[in-house]
Protein backbone atom coordinates (compact mmCIF):
# COMPACT_ATOMS: atom_id res chain seq x y z
CA UNK A 1 0.00 0.00 0.00
CA UNK A 2 1.25 3.38 -1.10
CA UNK A 3 1.68 6.23 1.31
CA UNK A 4 -0.24 9.30 0.75
CA UNK A 5 2.25 11.38 2.58
CA UNK A 6 3.42 14.48 0.82
CA UNK A 7 6.39 13.79 2.71
CA UNK A 8 7.50 11.58 5.10
CA UNK A 9 9.50 12.10 8.82
CA UNK A 10 12.77 10.04 9.43
CA UNK A 11 12.21 8.43 12.74
CA UNK A 12 11.38 10.47 15.19
CA UNK A 13 11.72 10.59 19.24
CA UNK A 14 9.00 10.91 21.41
CA UNK A 15 9.49 13.15 24.69
CA UNK A 16 7.75 16.20 26.83
CA UNK A 17 8.83 20.19 26.65
CA UNK A 18 9.98 21.22 29.69
CA UNK A 19 11.02 25.06 28.16
CA UNK A 20 10.89 26.90 25.27
CA UNK A 21 13.43 29.84 25.39
CA UNK A 22 15.54 32.41 23.98
CA UNK A 23 13.65 31.71 21.02
CA UNK A 24 15.78 29.06 19.38
CA UNK A 25 15.68 26.66 22.15
CA UNK A 26 13.93 24.07 23.51
CA UNK A 27 14.45 21.54 26.99
CA UNK A 28 13.02 18.47 26.33
CA UNK A 29 12.45 14.97 28.63
CA UNK A 30 12.83 12.22 26.47
CA UNK A 31 10.87 8.85 26.96
CA UNK A 32 13.97 7.16 28.47
CA UNK A 33 14.27 10.31 30.65
CA UNK A 34 17.07 11.90 29.62
CA UNK A 35 17.29 16.07 28.69
CA UNK A 36 18.32 17.14 25.70
CA UNK A 37 18.24 20.53 23.71
CA UNK A 38 16.65 20.81 20.38
CA UNK A 39 16.55 23.43 17.68
CA UNK A 40 13.62 25.67 17.49
CA UNK A 41 13.27 26.24 13.85
CA UNK A 42 9.94 29.03 14.92
CA UNK A 43 11.21 31.77 16.01
CA UNK A 44 7.89 33.62 16.46
CA UNK A 45 5.79 33.76 19.51
CA UNK A 46 4.35 30.35 19.05
CA UNK A 47 0.87 31.13 21.16
CA UNK A 48 -0.75 28.25 21.46
CA UNK A 49 2.11 25.78 20.42
CA UNK A 50 4.75 25.91 23.16
CA UNK A 51 2.75 24.62 26.39
CA UNK A 52 5.05 23.01 28.72
CA UNK A 53 3.95 19.61 29.24
CA UNK A 54 3.22 18.90 25.76
CA UNK A 55 3.67 15.54 23.75
CA UNK A 56 6.36 16.60 21.23
CA UNK A 57 8.74 14.88 18.75
CA UNK A 58 11.86 15.71 17.89
CA UNK A 59 14.40 14.83 15.37
CA UNK A 60 18.36 13.78 15.33
CA UNK A 61 20.60 14.88 12.90
CA UNK A 62 24.34 12.58 12.28
CA UNK A 63 25.95 15.45 11.26
CA UNK A 64 28.61 16.17 13.73
CA UNK A 65 28.78 19.47 12.55
CA UNK A 66 25.67 20.45 13.87
CA UNK A 67 25.65 22.60 17.11
CA UNK A 68 22.38 21.00 18.63
CA UNK A 69 21.68 17.32 16.92
CA UNK A 70 18.00 17.14 17.64
CA UNK A 71 15.39 19.47 16.04
CA UNK A 72 11.91 19.77 17.85
CA UNK A 73 9.55 18.60 14.59
CA UNK A 74 5.95 19.04 15.86
CA UNK A 75 3.72 19.35 19.59
CA UNK A 76 0.44 18.09 20.41
CA UNK A 77 -2.46 20.76 20.86
CA UNK A 78 -5.59 18.88 22.43
CA UNK A 79 -5.28 15.54 20.17
CA UNK A 80 -4.05 17.69 17.02
CA UNK A 81 -0.57 16.98 16.15
CA UNK A 82 0.84 20.90 15.14
CA UNK A 83 4.35 21.48 13.02
CA UNK A 84 6.79 23.35 14.41
CA UNK A 85 9.68 22.96 12.16
CA UNK A 86 9.15 26.00 9.90
CA UNK A 87 11.96 24.73 7.53
CA UNK A 88 9.12 22.22 6.33
CA UNK A 89 6.81 24.10 4.29
CA UNK A 90 9.27 25.28 1.79
CA UNK A 91 9.96 21.69 1.19
CA UNK A 92 6.93 20.66 1.11
CA UNK A 93 5.39 23.19 -1.01
CA UNK A 94 7.94 22.46 -3.74
CA UNK A 95 7.14 18.64 -3.50
CA UNK A 96 3.72 19.68 -3.86
CA UNK A 97 4.91 21.47 -7.31
CA UNK A 98 6.70 19.15 -8.67
CA UNK A 99 4.36 16.37 -8.33
CA UNK A 100 1.51 19.28 -9.48
CA UNK A 101 -0.31 18.10 -7.05
CA UNK A 102 -1.81 21.85 -6.11
CA UNK A 103 -5.14 20.85 -8.22
CA UNK A 104 -5.60 25.02 -8.55
CA UNK A 105 -2.20 25.37 -10.12
CA UNK A 106 -1.71 22.11 -12.04
CA UNK A 107 -0.80 21.93 -15.46
CA UNK A 108 -0.30 25.76 -15.47
CA UNK A 109 3.34 25.61 -15.48
CA UNK A 110 6.45 23.39 -16.87
CA UNK A 111 9.59 24.63 -14.62
CA UNK A 112 10.02 25.23 -11.07
CA UNK A 113 12.71 27.94 -9.28
CA UNK A 114 12.93 28.33 -6.12
CA UNK A 115 14.71 31.21 -4.24
CA UNK A 116 14.68 33.85 -6.74
CA UNK A 117 15.50 37.45 -6.48
CA UNK A 118 12.82 39.84 -7.60
CA UNK A 119 11.29 42.83 -6.07
CA UNK A 120 12.34 46.81 -7.58
CA UNK A 121 15.74 46.05 -5.63
CA UNK A 122 15.96 42.80 -6.27
CA UNK A 123 16.96 41.84 -2.33
CA UNK A 124 14.02 40.23 -2.23
CA UNK A 125 13.75 36.35 -2.77
CA UNK A 126 10.34 35.01 -3.84
CA UNK A 127 9.94 31.25 -2.61
CA UNK A 128 8.93 30.05 -5.61
CA UNK A 129 8.57 31.07 -9.29
CA UNK A 130 6.77 28.81 -12.14
CA UNK A 131 7.26 29.10 -15.59
CA UNK A 132 6.69 27.10 -18.82
CA UNK A 133 7.34 27.95 -22.47
CA UNK A 134 5.29 30.56 -24.33
CA UNK A 135 4.06 33.86 -23.58
CA UNK A 136 1.97 32.61 -20.46
CA UNK A 137 2.32 35.11 -17.25
CA UNK A 138 5.10 33.63 -14.64
CA UNK A 139 2.99 32.66 -11.70
CA UNK A 140 5.14 34.24 -8.36
CA UNK A 141 4.26 32.12 -4.62
CA UNK A 142 5.07 32.98 -1.46
CA UNK A 143 4.37 30.19 1.43
CA UNK A 144 4.00 31.70 5.42
CA UNK A 145 3.95 29.21 8.00
CA UNK A 146 0.37 29.36 10.10
CA UNK A 147 -0.32 28.02 13.71
CA UNK A 148 -2.12 30.07 15.30
CA UNK A 149 -6.04 29.08 15.45
CA UNK A 150 -8.78 30.60 17.09
CA UNK A 151 -11.32 28.01 17.30
CA UNK A 152 -11.37 26.37 14.14
CA UNK A 153 -10.06 29.44 12.16
CA UNK A 154 -6.22 29.55 11.42
CA UNK A 155 -4.49 33.09 11.83
CA UNK A 156 -1.38 34.65 10.36
CA UNK A 157 0.08 36.96 11.20
CA UNK A 158 0.67 36.24 15.02
CA UNK A 159 2.78 38.83 15.79
CA UNK A 160 3.66 42.65 13.77
CA UNK A 161 5.77 41.62 10.26
CA UNK A 162 7.21 44.42 8.29
CA UNK A 163 8.84 41.72 6.49
CA UNK A 164 4.90 39.68 5.56
CA UNK A 165 4.12 43.74 4.85
CA UNK A 166 6.87 44.08 2.54
CA UNK A 167 5.81 40.70 0.95
CA UNK A 168 2.51 41.33 0.60
CA UNK A 169 3.24 44.58 -1.15
CA UNK A 170 5.83 42.99 -3.59
CA UNK A 171 3.21 40.37 -4.41
CA UNK A 172 0.70 43.46 -5.46
CA UNK A 173 3.80 45.46 -7.54
CA UNK A 174 3.96 42.40 -9.57
CA UNK A 175 -0.02 42.51 -11.32
CA UNK A 176 -0.42 42.85 -14.25
CA UNK A 177 2.62 41.11 -15.54
CA UNK A 178 2.37 38.20 -13.85
CA UNK A 179 0.11 36.16 -11.22
CA UNK A 180 1.28 36.65 -7.84
CA UNK A 181 -0.07 33.81 -4.90
CA UNK A 182 0.27 34.17 -1.16
CA UNK A 183 -0.13 31.02 -0.08
CA UNK A 184 -0.65 29.95 3.56
CA UNK A 185 0.51 26.69 4.87
CA UNK A 186 -1.95 25.38 7.61
CA UNK A 187 0.51 23.28 9.86
CA UNK A 188 -2.48 21.47 11.96
CA UNK A 189 -5.71 19.60 10.10
CA UNK A 190 -7.86 21.32 12.88
CA UNK A 191 -8.43 24.72 11.39
CA UNK A 192 -11.19 24.21 8.34
CA UNK A 193 -10.99 28.35 7.46
CA UNK A 194 -8.58 31.02 7.65
CA UNK A 195 -8.43 34.82 8.11
CA UNK A 196 -6.14 37.54 8.65
CA UNK A 197 -4.53 37.97 12.18
CA UNK A 198 -6.21 41.23 12.70
CA UNK A 199 -5.57 41.67 16.27
CA UNK A 200 -2.03 40.97 15.98
CA UNK A 201 -1.27 43.29 12.79
CA UNK A 202 -4.20 45.60 11.68
CA UNK A 203 -1.56 46.93 8.83
CA UNK A 204 -1.18 43.81 7.52
CA UNK A 205 -5.11 42.60 7.86
CA UNK A 206 -5.45 45.81 5.30
CA UNK A 207 -2.55 45.20 2.90
CA UNK A 208 -3.88 41.53 2.44
CA UNK A 209 -7.40 42.91 1.83
CA UNK A 210 -5.67 45.37 -0.58
CA UNK A 211 -3.69 42.62 -2.31
CA UNK A 212 -6.60 40.53 -2.64
CA UNK A 213 -9.00 43.56 -4.31
CA UNK A 214 -6.21 44.02 -6.59
CA UNK A 215 -6.15 40.57 -7.79
CA UNK A 216 -3.35 38.59 -5.98
CA UNK A 217 -4.69 35.11 -5.48
CA UNK A 218 -4.35 33.90 -1.43
CA UNK A 219 -4.62 30.24 -1.36
CA UNK A 220 -4.51 28.77 2.12
CA UNK A 221 -3.84 25.16 2.34
CA UNK A 222 -4.33 22.67 5.46
CA UNK A 223 -2.20 19.94 6.37
CA UNK A 224 -2.26 17.12 8.58
CA UNK A 225 0.52 16.58 10.48
CA UNK A 226 1.60 13.22 12.02
CA UNK A 227 5.11 11.61 13.59
CA UNK A 228 4.96 9.08 10.11
CA UNK A 229 4.65 12.47 8.08
CA UNK A 230 2.89 15.29 6.40
CA UNK A 231 -0.65 15.03 4.29
CA UNK A 232 -2.28 17.56 2.06
CA UNK A 233 -5.85 18.27 3.13
CA UNK A 234 -6.77 20.89 0.78
CA UNK A 235 -7.80 24.63 0.59
CA UNK A 236 -9.22 25.82 3.88
CA UNK A 237 -12.24 28.03 3.63
CA UNK A 238 -10.49 31.68 2.96
CA UNK A 239 -12.48 34.76 5.85
CA UNK A 240 -12.27 38.12 4.52
CA UNK A 241 -13.98 41.20 5.87
CA UNK A 242 -13.46 45.05 5.90
CA UNK A 243 -11.70 45.91 9.67
CA UNK A 244 -13.94 46.64 12.48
Amino acid sequence: MTSDFVYSYPPLISGILIRRYKRFLADIELETGKIITAHCANTGPMIGVSKVGSHVYVSKSDNPKRKLAYTWEMINVEGTWVGINTALPNKVIKLTLEQQSLVELAGQYTQVHCEVPYGSDKKSRIDFLLTQDGNKSPIYIEVKNTTLSQGKIALFPDTVTSRGQKHLKELISLLPDAKPIMLYFINRKDCYSFAPGDNFDATYGKLLRKAVNKGVKILPYRFEVTPKGIRNLGLAEFLISSLS
